[in-house]
């Protein structure tokens, strides 16, 4: 698990291979990662939008962006954690990710940018 913090909103990545919805030799390799979001502020902040990089050792880097995340922008209280599931396909099994969410003080209007921190994708494929 990875973790950054940025003016009190705290960020945890956890990721896991997918290596039953995986398929190296069509050059598919699935992971999902968990992220924690942790409001250790004392201020009411909203996750307004995100913004992914996403590098592939196959590929060239790609950048998704959005509103919210999963199809929610929730409120995060002071004390408060938001947790989601998501998931990102490679075709190497060899890549990482980072990025940003726009998060906005409820009290004032004011918006801030919130690390998510780098977080490596690698494929256990050695496994038996």
């Amino acid at each position: 698990m990875v973790t950054a913090v940025t003016e009190g909103i705290q960020v945890s990545v956890e990721i896991t291979y997918q290596a039953e919805f995986s398929n190296p030799k069509q050059h598919h390799y699935v992971f999902t990662y968990r992220v924690e979001i942790s409001n250790k502020s004392q201020h009411s902040y909203q996750l307004i939008s995100r913004k992914w990089e996403i590098f592939d050792a196959a590929e060239n880097p790609k950048t998704v962006e959005g509103m919210g995340v999963v199809g929610q922008q929730p409120i995060l209280e002071p004390g408060e954690t938001h947790s989601y599931v998501s998931g990102c396909n490679l075709k190497s099994g060899l890549g990482k990710m980072k990025g940003i969410y726009v998060m906005e003080k409820l009290f004032d209007g004011k918006r801030i940018e919130v690390s998510i921190p780098e977080f490596q994708l690698i494929a256990n494929i050695f496994h038996n």
